[in-house]
């Protein structure tokens, strides 16, 4: 067996299903998602959840599925969608059988990325921002109105950053003054990553989901994260003094993501429709802005929402800076998840 067959094989045995259930459906996704409540259509058509299998980040996703791991659907942010349809992993969607699709928000899908002539090749499910959460016990709330707070010596060991690419530059833009991630020079970049270096500095850990982050907040171990909405919306919900900033001066990180159809799925691409349709359903719009807080592409079903409880968990609007998370130059975000492997090793 050659060294590149050996490394397929690993990988592919990394994805192996996680959470076996519906054997003609698989599903490749974020952990956490596996939560029935996301898809209860499915379920009561067909009895059980699908079988779910689980990578880290769009970036581990990406490698596993050019190795040869096959499965049906998976869930990337929009910014990735490039890679999987230019590695030939992705086969467009037949709108005609998605129910609600005309009820979601056009500005998901304002890209030929992810609508040209040959189709539709990215449904989007849910959005939401990283940005600031924080222990209001042990930070001053005056501190995190700046991204500085990151870099301050006095938070040393006592911060976490996500373990995921786009957010974390994402900081170190807005950090650095840019706000549109379309048009870097290659002074901001270098700028970002000397910003991304001292930040590694404080850094207690880098967190992989937001289980991960969580434990770190409830604990006290970290005070201070660059975080999605999940996580301070959990756990100020179990009582923990953790509050989220998304009005710091240089502002905050919005992402998008959704589900693609895969190429020669192994599985029944009748039951990937009878998913998506049940992940687009109003219930499961207000299943997930009001116990994850994030939103939904479904603008009418969110629209139909408590607009006090929208506001609470994180999703009205801001009046600081938005670098939002959109396709982007794949030269660059390779040039990005190089150079963050190097901080990260401490070079």
């Amino acid at each position: 067996m050659t060294r590149s067959a050996l490394v397929a094989g690993a990988l592919a045995l990394a994805a192996l299903p996680a959470a076996a259930a519906d054997p003609e459906f698989l599903v490749f996704d974020w952990s956490g998602y596996e939560d029935p409540n996301f898809f209860q259509g499915y379920v009561e058509k067909h009895g059980t959840n699908p079988t779910f299998a689980f990578y880290g980040d769009d970036d581990d996703a990406f490698q596993k599925l050019v190795s040869g791991f096959r499965a049906d659907v998976s869930h990337p942010c929009s910014q990735m969608v490039s890679k999987f349809r230019d590695a030939g992993l992705l086969e467009p969607w037949d709108t005609s059988r998605i129910a609600a699709f005309g009820e979601l928000n056009p500005a998901f899908m304002d890209s030929e990325i992810l609508k040209d002539d040959e189709g539709v090749w990215f449904v989007p499910a849910e959005w939401g921002s990283t940005a600031i959460a924080y222990n209001t016990e042990q930070v001053p709330e005056a501190d995190v109105q700046t991204l500085q707070v990151f870099v301050d010596p006095k938070y040393a060991g006592r911060i976490s950053l996500p373990d995921n690419n786009d957010d974390v530059w994402a900081l170190a833009y807005l950090a650095t003054g840019v706000t549109d991630w379309t048009e870097v020079t290659e002074d901001q970049f270098r700028a970002a990553g000397e910003w991304l270096r001292r930040a590694h500095e404080n850094v207690r850990a880098y967190w992989a989901d937001g289980a991960e982050l969580a434990q770190l907040m409830s604990t006290g171990e970290v005070v201070i994260a660059w975080a999605w909405n999940e996580t301070p919306t959990t756990l100020s919900a179990e009582g923990y003094p953790i509050a989220f900033e998304r009005e710091p001066a240089e502002g905050s990180t919005s992402w998008f993501c959704g589900y693609v159809n895969l190429k020669d799925g192994p599985g029944s691409e009748d039951k990937a429709y009878d998913f998506i349709n049940a992940w687009l359903e109003p219930r499961t719009a207000a299943y997930i802005v009001e116990n994850w807080g994030y939103g939904h592409s479904n603008t009418g079903a969110v629209a139909a929402l408590d607009p006090a409880m929208v506001e609470r968990v994180g999703l009205g609007p801001v009046t600081a800076p938005v670098l939002a998370q959109v396709p982007m130059d794949n030269t660059l975000r390779d040039r990005m998840l190089e150079e963050f492997e190097k901080i990260k090793a401490g070079f």
